[in-house]
């Protein structure tokens, strides 16, 4: 694996952990009334980061290959 390769793969690996940080963050600590409004969105939010990420690695799987 390329250094850019490797190092773009790990800067996805920081935005997963940071997006799994996110979402424990707004569901954390949270009363059950605000919890079950708070973690429908927290989920959602959740999922839509990790389908952009997953995304960004298929991408760059080619490239690295390549190098």
């Amino acid at each position: 694996m390329a250094a850019t390769g490797r190092e773009a793969h790990e800067l996805l690996l920081i935005e997963e952990a940071d997006a799994w940080f996110e979402y424990l963050e707004a569901t954390r600590a949270q009363t059950a009334v605000r919890y079950v409004e708070v973690e429908p969105w927290a989920w959602a939010r959740l999922n839509q980061r990790l389908r952009a990420i997953r995304a960004r690695r298929a991408r760059l799987r080619p490239a690295i290959e390549a190098a």
